[in-house]
């Protein structure tokens, strides 16, 4: 279990409002005058700190951890105007988290000479609860799904293969060009959508021949989210009216809910079975896995310390303390086939094999026993399922033989009846086209009934199809006098 690592940066102050301040900073802890209210973080930089020791405090090591496989997420936390943009995108004088963070990946996969590696990005923004791509801006109100392979992914988002970190940026700068920015009393170029940054790292074992018996085909899939959030703010200092206070709206409901959520994850909400609203906000789902899920994660909480904006900050600081209470499950994230399991599972053999050589442990020996028997019961398993669907596909080619059959001798009888019924029906027309002319009655025995079997005699009509069963008897017997049968 890894709890979320949680930093507190503070804007710097005019004169003027340094003096009026009521916050107080010792170390890592920042309190309120009056009433006295004091907060711990893990880290608190002061007004006078630079982006790069904020970024060394924390999310390097996220970054090299998500070289090794495991997801990783940072996001800047805070109201208006208080330097999340500053702090993860920063400028040419003082690159941000994220610019570092993309130097610094490319940097660490350069030392990695046993894995080969395949990077892709992405950048979308959440803009008044609607995803849209920033790398395709026709792709706009892209939607979340969720798979077992992908996890929680935006479909139809778009995804550039880099391989150099000014590659990264140049693409990020394009992004940044479609992103929704406007102006606020409290800010010139204020964040008017919630932006997420995603690298996806897979690599590999390096070797020469991927079909050597000690290579492992098993890849490893790490997801970096660098997200900067959109600030909260209040109508009334802002100055927002139609189309900006639509999008305050949003963003703060947006919030809202990612509060609602640290909120319900501090008290153990989803350990106990209760319901946690990811699903509320765009943006809280698809964070999820950062919020309580599989990932390091770190919050920078950025604040202003003016008397003016007093409520706000300890709304923020509050946050960011039921953040620390929050933990992740973090494991490496490996995508292994078959024929990889099979592979590791023999290359561990091989290692305990040489193992017991050079030691000559009986415990070896065992070990080497077992995965031996594992190995074989995996290898008779896929034997044992190949024969099944074998005989599956037989007897399915069997049953649809027989089926074939049945139905051609189904059509064979349907003809055959049809044939005779055409038969007997044009012998009975003939018979009572006859009958009437000679005004012979078929239902009655009498003097026209010699004459009747007669004439069936000489025009070959049977008597059985056309005679009462009463009279049947009789007429058979002067047919056959007739007849000689």
């Amino acid at each position: 279990m890894e709890r979320i690592n949680v930093a507190v940066r503070a804007r710097p102050l005019s004169p003027e409002d340094a003096k009026t301040s009521p916050w107080r900073i010792s170390g890592n802890s920042i309190v309120f005058a009056n009433p006295s209210n004091k907060f711990d973080f893990d880290r608190i930089f002061r007004e006078d700190c630079k982006t790069a020791e904020v970024y060394e405090s924390r999310t390097k090591a996220i970054v090299s951890a998500a070289i090794g496989g495991f997801n990783g997420t940072v996001f800047a936390y805070g109201q208006t105007n208080s330097g999340k943009t500053h702090t993860m995108r920063g400028s040419s004088v003082e690159p941000g988290v994220i610019p570092l963070a993309v130097h610094d990946l490319f940097d660490m996969i350069q030392q990695e000479i046993d894995r080969e590696f395949l990077l892709r990005m992405s950048y979308m923004e959440i803009y008044n609860e609607e995803i849209n791509d920033l790398l395709a801006p026709e792709h706009r109100k892209l939607q979340i799904h969720e798979s077992i392979e992908r996890g929680i992914f935006v479909a139809g988002l778009k995804e550039e293969i880099v391989s150099s970190p000014e590659q990264v940026l140049k693409f990020m700068e394009f992004g940044e060009a479609h992103r929704h920015i406007g102006e606020t009393n409290m800010n010139l170029h204020s964040s008017r959508s919630h932006t997420i940054f995603r690298m996806i790292i897979e690599s590999r074992d390096k070797v020469e021949d991927e079909y050597a018996e000690n290579s492992c085909d098993a890849v490893r899939v790490s997801v970096l989210n660098l997200v900067d959030l959109a600030g909260s703010e209040r109508a009334a200092k802002t100055g927002a009216e139609g189309v900006r206070l639509k999008e305050g709206s949003h963003i703060n409901k947006s919030l809202m809910t990612l509060g609602t959520v640290i909120k319900k994850l501090s008290e153990g909400a989803e350990s106990q079975g209760g319901h946690v609203p990811y699903r509320d906000s765009k943006l809280t789902r698809i964070l999820q896995p950062a919020l309580g899920g599989n990932a390091n994660t770190a919050i920078i909480c950025n604040i202003t310390l003016a008397q003016i904006h007093a409520d706000e900050t300890k709304s923020s600081l509050m946050f960011a303390s039921r953040a620390l209470r929050v933990t992740n499950c973090v494991h490496v994230n490996e995508i292994l086939t078959d024929a990889a399991l099979l592979k590791r599972q023999k290359k561990e053999i091989e290692e305990l094999r040489a193992k017991l050589q050079g030691s000559h442990s009986d415990h070896l020996g065992e070990e080497i026993l077992n995965l031996r028997n594992t190995l074989l019961q995996s290898e008779l398993e896929r034997e044992r399922i190949a024969l099944e669907l074998e005989e599956e596909k037989k007897a399915q080619a069997k049953r649809d033989k027989m089926l074939l059959e049945q139905a051609k001798k189904i059509q064979n009888l349907s003809s055959m009846v049809l044939s005779s019924n055409r038969d007997e029906i044009t012998d009975h027309r003939k018979l009572l086209v006859f009958c009437k002319l000679q005004k012979v009655n078929l239902l009655m025995v009498g003097e026209y009934t010699e004459l009747l079997v007669l004439h069936c005699y000489i025009y070959k009509f049977s008597i059985l199809l056309i005679l009462p069963i009463s009279h049947r008897d009789n007429l058979c017997l002067k047919y056959r006098s007739l007849t000689g049968i």
